[in-house]
This record gives C-alpha cells, structure tokens and sequence, in this order.
C-alpha cells in the first residue's frame, strides 16, 4: 500500500507516505509518527510493557516515507544469534528411498525503514509476539549452538502465517539413509533466507533438508533454496554476515 496518511490504524504491510501524522497498530505494539515542525517528524512506539522509544526524524520535505515489512527473527529479546531452531510440534517419518514437501511455520519480527534518496535505512525493529520470543540450545552446554527457538506448527499453504507473527517456509526432505527416519527439528542459518510479504502475510525463502550419510555419520544435511514469487521482497536490517553451516545429527 502506498500513499498520503493523515491518520492511519494499519493492517498491512507496505510503502506509506505520511505528509501529517499517522498511527501504526500492531498486536503488543503500537507506533504513533507526527509532523512537529517544517521537515521534522516525531516517532513514539509503545510496546505490550509500557517500554516508550522515541526519535526525531528530520525529512528533506514535509513528507516522510517508510516501509513497514516483516525480517528475521534474530534481534529481540537481543542480537546473540544468526540460527533458527524449529521444534516441529508433529515429528515428520520419511521412509527409506522417501521425500516430503511440507510448509512450516517460522517466527518473524517486523523492521520500520525510512526510504529516501533511492536507498532504505534501518529506523526500527520490534516483535508482536514477546512471550515467545526465546533461546534455545542445540547440542552440548559446552559446545552447543545458541539459536532463536520457537515451536513450529505443519501447515497447508503460504497463507497459512499467523500476520506479524510468523511466516511461512517450504521444507524438501529427502531421506537417503537406509531405513525410515524421524525429524522433529530443524536447526539453521536464517540470515541465508530472504522473507517476502504481501498484505499482512508472510513468506520465507525455501529450505532442503536431505538424510544422509557423511563418513560414519548420519547427519541431517540443510541448505536454502531461493524462490520465485510475486510477493514483495523484504529490505534487509541487518548487515550480511558469513555463517557457518552446520550438520545436524540424525534422532
């Protein structure tokens, strides 16, 4: 959505030119963003405890632009982590020689950018969902992975996200090994995926997770897959940093 607001309670995502003052409704988060003098806007976001943050915006013209969209899920409660640790509320049993298609659930957070001059800078960031908002660890209290943790729910289609909430992620499974196999967790690098959006709903980039055999072990192989779609592609907040893939172990 795109367009002059005076006054605004949203329920998209999208580009929004506010020319007077506007309001962004949100679950657990409101923002409140206001003209205050020639060429400077104010910004207020309360948050579900009452947390305020405040900034002044100056503009080189008594309009501001901004694109509200959704982004990974790595900043709240604090940036520690570029790993997503699903736990997959239904275990998935893949036969041996078998493959799966199935689409998941992925929580997300939402970033605020201020557009101008051609580019898209980082104003803000916030979740909608705080009580879930976690860690986990994969593996060993010495050597184990910190991930953001989430329980993750085996739905129909890309529209099945929960808006603002989570998004949706295709997952490929191939079993390779010998005998059938369950996956009740898939741990990786979010900050591979890119994350579209159309309306209130979310989709994210695809993952292939393929059961196999890598000299004595049996690990759980993931990698991303890039996907074609009409949605809107997300800007990025954060920078692009090399993560480490890894291998999980098979349960």
């Amino acid at each position: 959505m795109e367009g002059g607001v005076s006054e605004l309670h949203i329920t998209q995502f999208g580009i929004y030119k506010i020319t007077d003052c506007a309001d962004f409704v949100f679950p657990n988060t409101e923002i409140k963003i206001k003209r205050i003098s020639e060429r400077v806007f104010s910004y207020l976001r309360k948050n579900h405890d009452d947390e305020i943050v405040e900034k002044i915006i100056p503009t080189q013209s008594n309009e501001l632009t901004i694109e509200i969209c959704p982004i990974r899920p790595i900043n709240y409660p604090a940036k520690r982590t570029s790993y997503v640790y699903l736990d997959l509320e239904t275990p998935i049993f893949l036969s041996e020689g078998s493959a799966a298609t199935i689409f998941v659930r992925c929580p997300v957070e939402i970033g605020l950018f201020l557009i101008h001059d051609g580019q898209k800078d980082s104003l803000d960031w916030f979740t909608c969902d705080p009580e879930h908002s976690r860690f986990g660890l994969y593996g060993s209290p010495e050597s184990g992975t910190l991930c953001k943790y989430a329980k993750s729910e085996i739905v129909e289609s890309y529209y099945d996200s929960i808006p603002f909430v989570n998004g949706v992620m295709e997952m490929n499974i191939q079993n390779e090994l010998s005998g059938g196999h369950s996956i009740s967790k898939i741990i990786f690098p979010i900050t591979d995926h890119s994350l579209y959006y159309r309306d209130s709903k979310t989709i994210i980039s695809s993952l292939n997770a393929v059961l196999k055999k890598k000299l004595t072990l049996e690990v759980l192989d993931i990698s991303q897959k890039s996907i074609q779609t009409d949605w809107v592609l997300s800007p990025s907040y954060e920078s692009a940093e090399p993560v480490k893939r890894m291998d999980m172990g098979v349960d």
